[in-house]
């Protein structure tokens, strides 16, 4: 059971429950805990090595953290579904986004923990050319001497047949037939972090992006948000986006059904049950003059305020 096959509001809360069922057993789980350690050591690739009679490697103390937020949150956090509609509001939204400077409350997610899912991926590239679908996102405040933070992770759909990055895993298991096994519906891409309460600090661009890369297409149609461009972390971007989005006038987070022998399955795995669908409000018809038609119309008002962008032509220059 997956998004890509659901379209109804029962559909989307049969197939949440089932990701965040199969998602909580997979990070609770030995292959879990290795692909975690092991993505979080790629962050860490150019760190120091720490003295083997000190403390813990950081990547190490990451992993754990990791481990134990995204257990909790595919079992305990809220789901979210962003209806399609939705996708390229969201994205246009987190595109232009700049937090730098920003100080966030804690009230600002709508949980201290949920799951975000996207049936119509928003795509990332990253410095190297890159492209990977961002299918699902989950949040969970966490503690740390400096003080609390979002845990933003951001996960890819293994096998859409569309994501440039489940056609790579399927390059590697032609080497590893195993590995398939060892992965969950969703692979960790991204992890960002978004501090409360302090300010957001400045995203840093590298000088020595070459212009003349050769950067990985995505799917037709299909948003792409770069790192080369992105004044904030991308998946720290779309969350803070829809989180905002979503507790504005224009959309609607419905509460999304569930037969009884889904609940009763969740509720034996312990797995909390509520999904929210968010798609766009519609105000009441309006009829035109001389046509008999009804017509939907948007009458929203939002608060804004004024941003540069840094925009770069294909020369790479700014």
């Amino acid at each position: 059971m997956t998004f890509r096959t659901e379209t109804t509001l029962t559909g989307y809360a049969r197939a949440a429950i089932a990701m965040k069922t199969r998602m909580h057993d997979f990070c609770t789980s030995t292959a879990g805990v290795e692909y975690t350690r092991a993505f979080v050591e790629t962050l860490f690739a150019n760190f120091p090595e720490p003295d083997p009679h000190g403390e813990a490697a950081p990547d190490q103390n990451v992993a754990e953290v990791i481990n134990r937020a995204s257990g909790t949150v595919w079992a305990q956090g809220e789901a979210y579904v962003l209806a399609p509609a939705m996708t390229a509001i969201v994205a246009a939204a987190a595109e232009a986004l700049d937090l730098t400077g920003d100080l966030l409350t804690a009230d600002a997610a709508p949980t201290d923990g949920g799951v975000l899912f996207l049936p119509e991926p928003i795509y990332h590239r990253n410095l190297n050319g890159q492209v990977s679908g961002i299918a699902a996102i989950t949040w969970a405040t966490v503690s740390s001497p400096s003080g609390r933070s979002w845990l933003i992770c951001g996960w890819a759909d293994r096998d859409d047949p569309e994501d440039p990055h489940a056609a790579r895993i399927r390059g590697y298991t032609q080497q590893d037939p195993t590995l398939r096994s060892r992965l969950g519906p969703y692979v960790m891409t991204n992890l960002d972090m978004l501090p409360i309460a302090a300010p957001v600090p400045a995203v840093e661009h590298p000088d020595d992006l070459e212009p003349d890369r050769d950067w990985e297409t995505a799917p037709d149609g299909r948003y792409v948000i770069a790192d080369a461009t992105a004044r904030t972390h991308v998946c720290a971007a779309i969350a803070y986006a829809f989180w905002r989005i979503q507790a504005q006038p224009i959309s609607i987070a419905a509460p999304a059904p569930l037969d009884r022998p889904a609940r009763r399955r969740a509720a034996r795995a312990s797995i909390v049950h509520d999904t929210r669908v968010v798609m766009l409000r519609r105000t009441s018809a309006l009829t035109e003059p001389g046509d008999g038609n009804a017509r939907w119309h948007y009458r929203v008002r939002f608060v804004v305020r004024g941003h540069w962008r840094r925009l770069i032509d294909k020369h790479g220059q700014a």
